[in-house]
C-alpha cells in the first residue's frame, strides 16, 4: 500500500533553495546607509588609530625627556591625543554596531586592522626627530579638524570642535621648537634637517585619497584629504624657512598605513601596548 503524501511537512530542501534564491529584502533605508556607515567607520578608525599610535609613541618619552619641562610637555600631549582617541574610537564602535568599545578597538585588534598613517608609528628617534614628526602631524591635524568642525555628521563636528583647541596649542609648541632647534647650533640644525629628510615622504600619506574618502566627501562628512595640502604647506613651509631647513625636493610619498599595510615597527609597538589586555582579557583596576 503506497504511503499518503506528507502534506504537513514541507520539502525543507526545496524551501531552503527557494529562500536562498530570493533573500529577504533589506530595508531600503538600511541598505542605502550601509556603504556610508562602512566608510564612516573606516574614517573614524583612521582618525582614532592615528591619535592612539602617536599618543603611545609620545608616552614612551615619559621619564626620558631632555629636560623636565619637555618631559612633562610631551606627556601632556600624549594624554591629549589618547583622550581624542577615546572619542574617535568610541564613535567608531557605535557606528559599527557590533558592541565593541573604544578599548576593544584599541587593544583587541591585530596590526593589519589598524588604519593609522605610517608617520606616527615610526620609532621616536632622537628628540629632534620626535619634534619634527609632531610638527608635521600638528600642521595636518589642525587643517583636518578645522574642516571636520563643519562636518554634516554632528558627532564628528562635535569631536573636532573639542579637539581643535588642543591641536592649536600642540602646533604652536612644536613649530616654536622646530625653529629653535633648526636655527640653533650646528648640531641641532644637522639633526633637524636629518629628521625632515627622513619624515617628509611620510607626511605625503596624509593627502592621499581613496574610495572611502570619496564617499565621505560626497556626504559632506569629511574633506577630501588632497584638499588639505595647501593649508598644510601654508603652515609648514614658513616655519621650516625660519628654521633654515630645506624641504626635500622629491614628491615621493610613503603609503599603506590607511589601508592596513604597516611597517615592522607597529607590530612591535602593539605587542607592548596590548600585552596586558591580551594576556588577561577583561582585566580592570
Amino acid at each position: 500500500m503506497p504511503s499518503l503524501p506528507d502534506v504537513m511537512t514541507p520539502d525543507a530542501a526545496a524551501l531552503a533553495a527557494a529562500a536562498a534564491s530570493h533573500p529577504a529584502p533589506e530595508a531600503p533605508h538600511e541598505a542605502a546607509l550601509a556603504p556610508a556607515r562602512a566608510a564612516l567607520f573606516e574614517f573614524l578608525t583612521r582618525m582614532g588609530d592615528t591619535t592612539l599610535v602617536l599618543g603611545h609613541r609620545l608616552s614612551e618619552w615619559c621619564g626620558h625627556g631632555p629636560v623636565l619641562e619637555e618631559d612633562i610637555g610631551v606627556a601632556n600631549i600624549a594624554l591629549d591625543l589618547i583622550g581624542q582617541t577615546q572619542f574617535w574610537l568610541g564613535l567608531a564602535g557605535e557606528v559599527e554596531g557590533r558592541g565593541r568599545s573604544a578599548d576593544d578597538l584599541a587593544f583587541l585588534r591585530d596590526v593589519w586592522e589598524f588604519r593609522n598613517v605610517l608617520l606616527v608609528e615610526l620609532p621616536n628617534g632622537d628628540f629632534g626627530q620626535t619634534i619634527m614628526r609632531q610638527f608635521l602631524f600638528d600642521a595636518w591635524h589642525v587643517a583636518m579638524l578645522r574642516a571636520l568642525a563643519a562636518s554634516s555628521e554632528p558627532r564628528v563636528a562635535e569631536i573636532a570642535v573639542k579637539a581643535i583647541k588642543e591641536a592649536h596649542y600642540h602646533l604652536e609648541r612644536s613649530a616654536d621648537l622646530v625653529v629653535r632647534l633648526g636655527d640653533g647650533t650646528a648640531e641641532s640644525h644637522r639633526r633637524m634637517q636629518a629628521a625632515l629628510d627622513l619624515l617628509w615622504p611620510y607626511a605625503g600619506e596624509f593627502f592621499l585619497s581613496d574610495a572611502t574618502d570619496a564617499v565621505l566627501a560626497e556626504a559632506g562628512i569629511a574633506p577630501d584629504p588632497a584638499s588639505l595640502r595647501s593649508a598644510f604647506d601654508a603652515t609648514v613651509r614658513p616655519v621650516l624657512d625660519e628654521a633654515t631647513l630645506a624641504v626635500p625636493a622629491s614628491p615621493f610619498a610613503q603609503k599603506g598605513g590607511r589601508r592596513g599595510i604597516h611597517t615592522e615597527h607597529l607590530g612591535r609597538m602593539l605587542a607592548e601596548m596590548q600585552f596586558l589586555q591580551r594576556a588577561y582579557p577583561g582585566a580592570t583596576w
